[in-house]
């Protein structure tokens, strides 16, 4: 006698993956205008939460390359989204229908899988490239501390090195340039110029970026600026 309950529960599986499969495919070429709609709509939140999110996040994770591309993935959806079940699924489904030609009939066939390769080539290349319209810089609102500290912060970045002073301090000690973890260069007496090189500067969300921390006599940091060049 054989053993059906090994055999039956495989089958279950896949007949649910196969139903849940036709189900998203219904879903995804459901072509009324109220569909297209929630669909576009539903994408374009979608996208703009992975971008928005992500760069929040960033702003901590600096260095967390999978976040530029889930960032590059929902600034590409905004878009990529409505133009795919606005355009692309309805010109699938009439050309199922209507075209004659069978190098037509077999791009159609497969218009689904070439429209998300394409997309998904997409965000590679943007994700890759990172430009500054897709990278959002939240590194000031997250990354200053306040405090009773009264200070202006000047800083020339157009040149190289880039050189920060301050043009009123109160309560300060010194103040350190800081790109990353790492101390690159310090001033102990007013107007606490500080420099450093452009190459010895960190990636930021937006670009290179460095930090000034303003310190009292036992080290503690009273107040910090988040600057991008």
């Amino acid at each position: 006698m054989t053993d059906t309950s090994r055999t039956s529960l495989p089958a279950r599986l896949g007949g649910i993956v196969r139903q849940a499969w036709r189900d998203l495919l219904s879903v995804y070429y459901a072509n009324t205008p109220v569909w297209r709609w929630l669909k576009s709509g539903a994408l374009v939140f979608l996208g703009f939460f992975l971008w928005m999110g992500g760069n929040v996040l960033l702003a901590y994770w600096i260095d967390a390359t999978a976040l530029r591309y889930a960032i590059a993935y929902g600034f590409v959806l905004i878009a990529w989204g409505p133009f795919t079940h606005m355009l692309v699924v309805p010109a699938v489904i009439r050309l199922r229908r209507t075209a004659e030609n069978p190098t037509v009939r077999r791009l159609v066939r497969h218009g689904s899988k070439i429209n998300f390769t394409t997309f998904l080539v997409i965000v590679a290349v943007v994700g890759t490239l990172a430009p500054g319209v897709m990278l959002l810089d939240f590194t000031s609102e997250f990354g200053g501390d306040g405090g009773d500290v009264t200070a202006d912060l000047v800083c020339e970045t157009d040149g190289d090195p880039i050189t920060c002073e301050l043009e009123t301090a109160e309560g300060v000690d010194h103040v350190v340039l800081l790109s990353g973890s790492e101390e690159i260069d310090r001033s102990d007496e007013p107007p606490y110029a500080v420099s450093a090189p452009r190459e010895s500067l960190s990636d930021g969300p937006s670009g290179k970026q460095f930090e000034i921390e303003l310190r009292d006599a036992d080290g503690e940091t009273l107040r910090r600026f988040i600057r991008t060049v």
